[in-house]
């Protein structure tokens, strides 16, 4: 397969992993692992994570929206403390952005396809001098893994689904790129990764 185009998720991916703060926010707390991420996924598209991302609420609505929904859940939290944390944790993976600008002087293009909020937070405003194409979630009123966003990052690249390769951190969004017909690469690690894409494209990334 001749790939066009690479996709990268920020968060976990190009940038250090926002899921690794809230872990340690939970272990911190006392707070049962995964937590987070289950009121995430059992308050769904009307729960304020989800309309945090896709741009409805600003950061200050979302701390006592997210707090009202973990209290629901059991635990006392505070969205704003933890938002904090992952504020002053992000920061770019270096051997990330080395990669992504080998692979745009071999011709391809690359875009950002990110969950992210209204911010004017530098790690992640800098980012999109890297990319050809910058497809946020808070901008485009959809996040993953809505289809719609995937489709929206191929037809600014001017490409197919399957003309792409996407990597991104959590399983759910790369199941919805791959039934689309792309590409995936999950990042638990980035070396392995970045093998893993290197073996997809046949050049060096390194």
């Amino acid at each position: 397969m001749a790939y066009r185009a690479v996709i990268f998720d920020l968060g976990g991916v190009v940038l250090s992993s926002p899921l690794h703060v809230i872990r340690d926010y939970e272990r911190e707390k006392g707070i049962p692992e995964g937590f987070v991420n289950g009121v995430v996924v059992s308050t769904g598209p009307q729960g304020a994570w989800s309309r945090l991302e896709r741009g409805e609420l600003e950061l200050e609505e979302f701390f006592t929206a997210f707090d009202r929904d973990c209290a629901e859940a059991g635990p006392v939290f505070s969205a704003r403390e933890m938002m904090t944390r992952i504020g002053a944790s992000t920061g770019p993976r270096p051997q990330m952005l080395d990669a992504i600008g080998r692979i745009r002087s071999r011709g391809l293009s690359t875009a950002a396809l990110t969950n992210n909020w209204k911010s004017d937070d530098a790690a992640w405003n800098v980012l999109s001098d890297h990319f050809d194409v910058y497809v946020e979630s808070a901008v485009e009123g959809v996040r993953k893994p809505d289809p719609r966003i995937y489709q929206i990052a191929c037809e600014r690249l001017s490409v197919e689904p399957g003309e792409s390769i996407f990597l991104d951190d959590i399983g759910r969004n790369l199941k919805t790129a791959r039934a689309l017909g792309m590409a995936t690469i999950k990042v638990d690690e980035p070396g392995a990764a970045l093998s893993e894409l290197q073996a997809l494209l046949g050049f060096d990334l390194a």
